[in-house]
């Protein structure tokens, strides 16, 4: 049975998607047998990660640590057949992975700095919050208000940073370790969520499917891509195609679907327009979270930050996501001064400076001092 939530208001979904299909250009609409995949994505779980789950529950004397800790380790001769098959089918790295496009990708996503964050929280994060998709996990998982949103941004970034990193998604490799470990956790959160009598599977589908994998995977790569167009970061097409290519990769760790690993730019707009304009529209959990991201500003600032962080917030968010999405959102319009400023600060910096001799070292050293100075505002010291 096809959960009721797909294509619940096609109207709206096709506003909210129009400017993907635009960007898409010719032949964007879904054929019959991608609408069928689509549908069928609702209902389809992460079965390698459900099995490993499964194996800790039935197992006497495991626990969730152990497999935390045993995923962490890597393979090892005394470990349950369910941990060695799920460890050996996340090792055997598809043909098409490339090591010099996951350094470029990781290395340009550096160069990216403050901006990245901003696209990050903004676009990528407050943009997923537009629909009612996949938003029920989070709430509830209690990852919803308060210091728990500040600190849900933390555990992401972190996240990305270790994606990023040099070296990360080398076989062990700290991204490779951390992308596995939100795998399990995802798979935990699933199992739990559907022994619940109270999860609405006839509207939601599976609670974390492959469809919605799918499209958040997207937010990281495609829709990231667009939005630090929209504050004047110059991407070449050599970085987009490696940028897309580390993703496509994390996604696969994830365990996504490869027909839903977009290696363009082009065939990931495609595929966002496909779930966006399916999706269905805003509820209150959408504006729920997204009125805790933005009040987020009050805890992670003091004194004189404090209004002006929220100001920012709210005309970045304008700048990357459009007015029609701030109402969807229940969140104020304002004038978009902040993403105007970045723009011009990357005319200069990015667009000018990023071309030079050495510019990129410029621009890899720049973005580091960015991330500590944004952890540092945060509390956190990040090691060296």
């Amino acid at each position: 049975m096809v959960p009721t939530r797909f294509g619940a208001d096609r109207d709206w979904g096709e506003r909210a998607a129009r400017s993907l299909r635009l960007l898409a250009g010719s032949g964007a609409r879904p054929t019959g047998p991608e609408i069928a995949a689509l549908q069928a994505g609702l209902n389809r779980r992460d079965e390698p990660a459900a099995a490993l789950v499964r194996a800790v529950r039935e197992s006497p004397g495991l626990t969730i640590r152990d497999l935390h800790r045993l995923v962490a380790a890597g393979p090892a001769d005394d470990v349950p057949e369910a941990f060695r098959a799920f460890l050996a089918l996340v090792r055997k790295r598809p043909s098409w992975v490339d090591d010099e496009l996951l350094t470029r990708g990781a290395e340009a996503c550096r160069t990216f700095g403050m901006d990245a964050g901003l696209v990050l929280a903004y676009g990528s994060l407050l943009g997923g919050y537009r629909t009612g998709a996949a938003l029920e996990p989070l709430v509830r998982t209690g990852r919803l208000t308060g210091g728990e949103t500040l600190r849900r941004i933390q555990e992401t970034t972190l996240w990305w940073r270790a994606v990023t990193s040099p070296g990360g998604m080398a076989p062990d490799g700290p991204g490779f370790r951390a992308t596995l470990h939100v795998r399990v956790m995802h798979a935990l959160v699933n199992a739990s969520l559907e022994a619940d009598p109270g999860w609405d599977h006839a509207f939601r589908g599976v609670p974390i499917n492959q469809y919605d994998q799918a499209s958040t995977l997207g937010v990281f790569s495609t829709s990231f891509l667009l939005h630090l167009r929209l504050l004047g970061v110059r991407i070449s097409r050599a970085d987009s195609r490696a940028v897309m290519h580390l993703w496509c990769y994390v996604g696969w760790l994830l365990g996504v679907d490869e027909q839903w690993l977009p290696h363009t730019e082009k065939q990931g707009r495609r595929q966002l327009y496909h779930f966006l304009s399916h999706d269905p529209p805003p509820d209150a959990n959408s504006v729920a979270l997204a009125r805790a991201l933005i009040d987020m500003t009050d805890e992670a600032a003091s004194g004189w930050r404090r209004p002006y962080e929220r100001e920012r917030a709210l005309s970045v968010s304008t700048w990357l996501l459009g007015r029609a999405a701030m109402r969807d959102l229940g969140l104020p319009y304002r004038p978009p001064w902040y993403g105007l400023a970045r723009v011009a600060a990357n005319a200069l910096i990015s667009q000018g400076a990023g071309r030079l001799p050495g510019g990129r070292s410029l621009l890899l050293a720049r973005g580091e001092r960015q991330a500590r100075a944004q952890f540092a505002r945060w509390g956190v010291t990040l090691p060296d």
